[in-house]
């Protein structure tokens, strides 16, 4: 151990750097997946398409799909069907009143199974309905090899999915804001209950406090499955999502493989310079009109040296005005080869206004036809 130490040390001194082989990882779990956030690469598999059982981390998609109906602060009021369920809990009792959101952090920091229940009746009507429309969403993300019968994860016939589809939901989910900032989230003073009263949820991943990079996503257990973790980490732009299922040491598993994943990939900053793009705007004051990408243009590359990355601008032909600042007026995309690896809206830097002429138009027809309606009150 002590020469391990020693050499490790004289590398680093020395400046000299190995990569890490994937197939020296020696990942504890049945199943495993580790992928690129942005361009859905697969890094390091193990099994990765077995189809296994997945507990808590089904949580995973009735939170996002729970964020996804728009519906977010709208409360519930729970009842004794809603809650009859079994396992892990946030404490809901029938007659209790709760936010949609915090059903969302019940679910994805204390890995409550009646958060999931009331979430999955409320979207759905029921909890076959609600199956129906994670199973729908699952296809949307290329998850083929899944089926979701509970929205909480418990073990049932035919509830299954893979490391590899689990890689992608995890992929989805924390690219959704409100997801990511819920599930990056170490505790949370929530306000719940009949009446409702102020207490505090603890998230139950232990990787946010053990290693520096990781940003979520959720643990899961059952005697069935195992211990299932699906995780995101973030290092330098680049975002990674490990998956393991069925594994005796699933925090040291992830650590490895995110530490493999991060020695691969670069983040590189694309183009943005919008300066030499123009559109053409009819009736402004001030026809010159400055563009900006909406979102940062960047992604994830091995060995960016060797990558050509090509951009098109699609804008439209032109734009009325009067025109508000950070109208979306065209998008930016970006190839690699003939892939497309990142895109991004473009907007409008400042505002637009009417010509003087015109505006003068517009304000003497409204003094007219005020003028007009008072006159014919007179006459009555």
């Amino acid at each position: 151990m002590l020469i391990k130490i020693l050499l490790s040390l004289i590398f680093a001194i020395c400046g000299v750097f190995f990569t890490i082989d994937a197939s020296a990882l020696d990942v504890s779990a049945k199943s495993a997946a580790l992928i690129e956030v942005s361009s859905k690469e697969l890094i390091y598999g193990k099994n990765e398409n077995e189809k296994l059982p997945m507990a808590s981390t089904t949580k995973i998609m009735t939170a996002l799909l729970t964020l996804e109906s728009g519906v977010k602060n709208d409360t519930i009021i729970t009842t004794k069907d809603m809650l009859k369920v079994e396992g892990t809990s946030m404490g809901l009792l029938p007659g209790d009143i709760v936010s949609t959101k915090d059903l969302v952090y019940g679910m994805l920091l204390a890995s409550g199974n009646d958060a999931a229940n009331v979430a999955a009746i409320t979207a759905g009507g029921d909890l076959q309905s609600f199956a129906v429309l994670m199973n729908e969403r699952a296809k949307q993300i290329g998850m083929n090899s899944t089926n979701f019968v509970t929205p909480s994860g418990l073990d049932a016939e035919n509830h299954y999915s893979t490391a590899y589809d689990m890689a992608l939901l995890g992929a989805q989910a924390i690219l959704n804001p409100e997801f990511r900032a819920i599930c990056s989230t170490k505790s949370a003073r929530l306000c719940y209950g009949n009446p409702p009263y102020m207490r505090t949820l603890k998230n139950h991943n232990r990787l946010l406090s053990s290693y520096e990079y990781a940003i979520g996503i959720k643990t899961g257990f059952t005697k069935k499955s195992g211990r299932c973790l699906v995780s995101a980490a973030q290092k330098d732009g680049v975002i990674l999502v490990a998956v393991t299922l069925k594994a005796p040491n699933d925090w040291q598993d992830h650590i490895k493989m995110f530490e493999y994943g991060f020695s691969q990939y670069e983040n590189v900053i694309l183009d943005d310079d919008l300066s030499t793009v123009s559109l053409d705007v009819v009736g402004a004051q001030d026809n010159m009109i400055t563009l900006k990408c909406s979102n940062k243009p960047q992604i994830a590359l091995k060995s960016p040296s060797n990558v050509q990355i090509t951009r098109k601008i699609e804008l439209s032909q032109f734009e009325y005005a009067p025109i508000k600042q950070g109208k979306v007026v065209g998008k930016a995309l970006y190839y690699n080869g003939d892939k497309l690896v990142f895109e991004t809206p473009i907007v409008t830097q400042q505002a637009v206004d009417l010509k003087i002429e015109e505006k003068q138009i517009i304000v003497v027809e409204k003094e007219k036809s005020w003028f007009k309606r008072f006159f014919g009150k007179f006459k009555k």
